[in-house]
């Protein structure tokens, strides 16, 4: 059984105590991960500023950075089985969605990523006057502190380490100890095609504790988080003790709106897609569904034919199109907000049931929709992080974008119209950081990712995903001389 060690200055260290690696799918322990604390985390910060002053990896070219990346994404494709096997057995991705989700996106990102290096340029003419010009100059920040959470630990571990890195930093990446193996093939990869030691460190702890402990240290100089809402208020409290910077991509209850002239097929299989991928277990879900009255009947019986088609089971099995969710603590909290549903008086329009597939003792929760749903019940208001949807009916446009953006999350919502020109319009007035239009879940690398209101602030990927990891310098010359002179002039004798 594997057991993994933390990863600090290049050296795996172990600890006194250690948490077991369970697969959601079956309850087997099928590895275990030390348990850091904050020792460690001092350790790793020492760790990653030491990396980052002596290293030379800050002064390497962003080009050079960028063959690492790209040698990285090689030996990725190459464990491509491994890896998908490992997101089968211990987050529950179908294995059959893991070689895009676990395998695929993070390839695709990290060689948009390393494109991004390939035409950085640090100084960039900004300002000419006579004899005085300026120069904007971007900087490695110094020691990034990088938090993800289990739901896609590969995917999110390169969506801050690696341009974290391309910039010149050195980061400590806390990953969550229920999903720890990921982000260590990712470490080992790196290093292997030449990351100094030191620059990737990676720790895993209690989050209050441990993860509270990395965003307050005062060596740290920027956060990336990925988590809650709840949890994200805490990491800005905690950054404002030295004013670190603070990228946070929170929670959602993505708002998904069928307009009367949409392609019903395509929205359909659009909306399973968008709350029940990766068993509703991302942000972005979009588990709010407004359909409009001239064609809700016949949308909602087209959605629960189709979700009765869908395969709940085994994770590792090919046949299986919905996997677990992640842990008993997990499915609890998902059921109790289907409970809420009854006691509301929300409709249970469809619940399927795990396949013969379905281990005994693995955490499934099958495709749940309710309709007559109304915005104050607790399923159509909280986060659900699971694959329950909320169906609402509308008649006017103008008040279903009123009723969409009533919410405290603005991570993402999407729009299902023949007509684009309507639903961009439509598209401009919802409060989300990004909407999608005939599509959900498509986060290509070109486009930046984060959310509105309280789903964050800050952006990851996207055109801005390297220079996010800098400080911007001005660097104002004077070529004659004479300008400090002059100015002084005015005032001195």
């Amino acid at each position: 059984m594997p057991h993994y060690t933390l990863l600090i200055g290049g050296e795996h260290v172990d600890t006194s105590e250690s948490y077991d690696v369970v697969s959601p799918g079956n309850g087997e322990v099928i590895a275990t991960v030390a348990k850091g604390g904050v020792e460690h985390v001092d350790l790793a910060v020492a760790a990653a500023e030491r990396a980052f002053k002596e290293s030379g990896w800050r002064e390497t070219p962003a080009h050079v950075r960028a063959d690492v990346v790209e040698k990285a994404v090689e030996q990725i494709g190459a464990r491509a089985a491994e890896i998908s096997e490992l997101s089968a057995r211990e987050n529950g991705t179908p294995i059959r969605l893991a070689g895009g989700l676990s395998v695929g996106f993070p390839i695709m990102h990290m060689q948009y990523f390393a494109g991004l290096a390939r035409t950085f340029v640090a100084d960039r003419p900004a300002y000419a006057n006579g004899s005085v010009t300026g120069i904007i100059r971007n900087e490695p920040i110094g020691v990034v502190a990088g938090i993800i959470p289990w739901n896609f630990p590969l995917l999110l571990a390169v969506w801050k380490a690696v341009p974290a890195i391309l910039a010149g930093n050195s980061i400590v990446l806390k990953v969550d100890e229920k999903t720890p193996s990921t982000a260590f093939v990712l470490a080992e990869i790196l290093s292997d095609c030449g990351l100094p030691a030191g620059v990737l460190n990676i720790i895993t702890g209690d989050g209050e504790t441990v993860g509270g402990h990395l965003t307050a240290h005062p060596r740290v100089r920027k956060i990336s988080f990925t988590g809650s809402t709840a949890t994200g208020r805490t990491v800005m409290r905690n950054a404002a003790a030295n004013v670190k910077q603070v990228t946070l991509e929170l929670g959602g209850k993505g708002a998904n709106i069928v307009l009367p002239d949409a392609d019903l097929d395509l929205a359909v299989d659009g909306t399973l897609w968008g709350f029940l991928m990766h068993a509703g277990q991302a942000c972005e879900s979009g588990t709010r569904l407004f359909v409009h009255d001239s064609i809700y009947d016949s949308f909602v019986e087209r959605l629960v034919k189709r979700a009765s088609e869908l395969t709940v089971g085994d994770p590792t099995d090919p046949a299986t199109d919905i996997g677990p969710v992640m842990n008993a603590a997990q499915r609890a909290r998902i059921e109790s907000l289907i409970d809420s549903a009854f006691e509301e008086g929300a409709t249970l329009e469809y619940q399927g049931k795990p396949s013969a597939t379905a281990h005994e003792a693995g955490q499934f929760v099958p495709p749940t929709i309710f309709t007559n749903v109304t915005s104050s019940m607790r399923v159509a208001a909280e986060e659900v992080f699971g694959p329950v949807l909320s169906v609402m009916r509308f008649s006017d446009v103008d008040a279903v974008v009123e009723e969409a953006n009533n919410t405290e999350y603005g991570l993402a919502s999407g729009v299902w119209s023949r007509d684009i020109a309507a639903a961009t319009e439509i598209a401009g007035r919802l409060e989300a950081g990004t909407v999608w239009i005939n599509d959900w879940h498509s986060l290509p690398g070109p486009l930046p990712f984060g959310g509105h209101k309280q789903s964050g602030f800050g952006r990851e990927m996207g055109p801005n995903a390297i220079t996010a990891f800098t400080n911007e310098k001005v660097i104002s010359i004077d070529q004659s001389g004479r300008g400090a002179r002059a100015a002084w002039s005015l005032v001195l004798p």
